[in-house]
C-alpha cells in the first residue's frame, strides 16, 4: 500500500469539508425533538447469545427483609427479558445471569444494574425503570470526598435541604430519582439529567451550595424553550457566582511582642552561691542549713493545714437571716366610701362608645312590655 502522504490529489478534487457538503456541527450534535431509537427485538440477534454472563452483588443486613419481599416481582421483571435472578440470604448477595433465550446482549448489564440499585436503597418501583430503553442509572460515591466525617454529614444534609425541598427541586429540574444513601447517591434517568446530577452532587461536597446549580438549570431550561437561542451561546444569560472566603484568618492564642533591639548583652543570672553568698546562707554549717529547710518545710505545712481546716469550718458556719418585718395594721380611720365608688362607675358606663343613654334605654324597656301585653 502506498504512504498517504506520497499519494497525490488530482487538480480540481474538492474534499467532502467544502461548504456544500459540510452540515453546520450544531445541527449534528443536537438530537431533534421526538426522535426515538428502535427497540432492539429477536430479529436483530436470532441466534440468541453463545456464552453465559453473569454478576453478583453483595447487599447491606437491613435490605433484606424488603429483598425478600419484592423478590418475585424482581424475577417476573428479568424473566421477560430471559434473564436468570437468583437471591443468596446466607452470603447476602444477589445474582443475575443470561440464558440460552436471552437475545439482547445489553440488557445483563441493565439486569447488573438493577440488582445494584435495589442493594443501594432504591424503591423497586423505580429501579426496574432502569430495564427501559431511555433510562440509565449512575451511583456516585461521596465517602471519600470529604476527610472531617462531621463536616461530610452536614454537606450531605445540604444536599437533601429541608425536609427534602432540595433534593426535589433537583429531581424536577433532571427528570432524575435521587436516592441519598450512606456513603453514595443513587441517580436513575435520562443520560442528560444524570450528567446535571453528577455535577451539583460533586459541587456540593466540593462546599457548594446546591441553590447555585438549581438556578443555572431554571435559567437554562427556560432557554431551551427558544429555539433560536440553542445555537447560541448562554454564557451571558448563566448567572456568576464569584467565591467569598469568609473565614477571618485565626489569631495565635500567645501574641509574641518582639522585645526592642539593644546592642549590650542581657545581664547574667545569679548562680546558686551568689544566692547564698547574699542570704548569708553560704557560711552556715551543713546542720543548720538542715534544720533551716526543715523549719521551712513545717511552716509551709502548717500554713496548709491552717487553710484546709477554715475551708472545712465554712460549713457550719449559719447563714445571715433576714429581719422578719411585721405586718402594718390597716388604720381605722381609711374606711372605703362605697357612693363614691358607685358614681364612678355609672360615670364611666356614660363614657363607653357606643353605649345608649339611659332614657333610651327605659323607653325601649317600656316599648317591650307593650308587645308583650
Amino acid at each position: 500500500m502506498a504512504d498517504p502522504e506520497e499519494v497525490e490529489v488530482p487538480k480540481g478534487f474538492k474534499t467532502p469539508r467544502n461548504k456544500k457538503a459540510r452540515k453546520d456541527e450544531s445541527e449534528l450534535l443536537t438530537v431533534p425533538d421526538g426522535w426515538k431509537e428502535p427497540p432492539f427485538t429477536r430479529e436483530d440477534n436470532p441466534r440468541c447469545l453463545l456464552e453465559e454472563s453473569s454478576f453478583a452483588t453483595l447487599f447491606p443486613k437491613y435490605r433484606e427483609a424488603y429483598l425478600k419481599e419484592c423478590w418475585p416481582l424482581v424475577q417476573k421483571a428479568l424473566n421477560e427479558h430471559h434473564i436468570n435472578a437468583a437471591l443468596d440470604l446466607i452470603e447476602g448477595s444477589m445474582t443475575v445471569s443470561t440464558t440460552k433465550k436471552t437475545f439482547d446482549p445489553y440488557i445483563i448489564i441493565r439486569a447488573r444494574d438493577l440488582i445494584k440499585l435495589l442493594a443501594r436503597s432504591v424503591p423497586f418501583e423505580q429501579a426496574v425503570r432502569i430495564l427501559e430503553d431511555n433510562t440509565a442509572c449512575d451511583i456516585i460515591k461521596i465517602g471519600t470526598l470529604v476527610r472531617n466525617r462531621d463536616r461530610f454529614i452536614k454537606r450531605r444534609q445540604r444536599l437533601i435541604g429541608p425536609n427534602g425541598s432540595t433534593l426535589k427541586a433537583l429531581e424536577l429540574l433532571t427528570d432524575c430519582y435521587i436516592m441519598v444513601q450512606g456513603n453514595t447517591v443513587s441517580a436513575l434517568g435520562p443520560f442528560s439529567g444524570l450528567k446535571e446530577v453528577r455535577k451539583v452532587v460533586l459541587d456540593t461536597m466540593k462546599n457548594i451550595h446546591p441553590i447555585y446549580n438549581i438556578k443555572t438549570l431554571m435559567i437554562k431550561r427556560e432557554l431551551l424553550k427558544d429555539p433560536e437561542l440553542r445555537k447560541q451561546n448562554w454564557d451571558r444569560f448563566l448567572p456568576k457566582f464569584k467565591h467569598k472566603n469568609l473565614n477571618k484568618r485565626k489569631e495565635p492564642k500567645k501574641k509574641t511582642v518582639k522585645k526592642e533591639y539593644t546592642p549590650f548583652p542581657p545581664p547574667q543570672p545569679e548562680s546558686q552561691i551568689d544566692k547564698e553568698l547574699a542570704s548569708g546562707e553560704y557560711f552556715l554549717k551543713e546542720s543548720q542549713k538542715k534544720r533551716k529547710r526543715v523549719e521551712e518545710i513545717k511552716a509551709k505545712q502548717a500554713e496548709a493545714v491552717s487553710r484546709k481546716q477554715e475551708e472545712r469550718n465554712k460549713a457550719f458556719i449559719p447563714p445571715k437571716e433576714k429581719p422578719v418585718v411585721k405586718p402594718k395594721k390597716a388604720s381605722a380611720e381609711t374606711k372605703i366610701d362605697l357612693e363614691a365608688i358607685k358614681e364612678k362607675v355609672k360615670r364611666a358606663k356614660k363614657k363607653k362608645l357606643g353605649a345608649l343613654p339611659v332614657e333610651e334605654v327605659k323607653l325601649k324597656i317600656a316599648m317591650g312590655e307593650k308587645k308583650k301585653k
